[in-house]
């Protein structure tokens, strides 16, 4: 058998609560709005063209969809590769950091239908 081990006991200060609402923060900055979390969600299942993002992503505008790519790229969430043809080909694909907040997106989702079931019963 193992041997018992003590439970950690966290104290909270202000300290720990300033940084952790900080953290929260940050990363809800990086996360916000309607089209961010669809977006890594799409190229999460494989390398994208901008077209391809827009399909999947019905309702969202070519202006917006192009301004939240490059806030995601500007945060290594995705990555965006341009191959030298004509016309021009721009590919967008998850990074390794990207592929971080996969257990972030599934437990929001498990909340997400839980919610879903709670409020309105489906």
């Amino acid at each position: 058998m193992a041997p018992a081990t003590k439970a950690k006991t966290e104290i909270h200060t202000a300290e720990s609560c300033i940084a952790s609402v900080r953290a929260v923060k940050d990363a809800l900055e990086v996360l916000s709005g309607r089209w961010k979390l669809p977006i890594i969600l799409s190229v999460s299942f494989g390398t994208k063209r901008f077209k391809q993002i827009s399909k999947e992503l019905n309702g969202i505008t070519d202006k917006v969809l192009s301004k939240e790519l490059k806030e995601l790229e500007a945060n290594q969430l995705i990555s965006r590769t341009v191959y030298d043809a004509f016309p021009p080909v721009v590919e967008y694909a998850i990074t390794d950091h990207g592929k971080s907040l996969n257990k972030v997106i599934a437990e929001l989702g498990t909340w997400g239908a839980a919610h879903r079931k709670k409020i309105i019963g489906r």
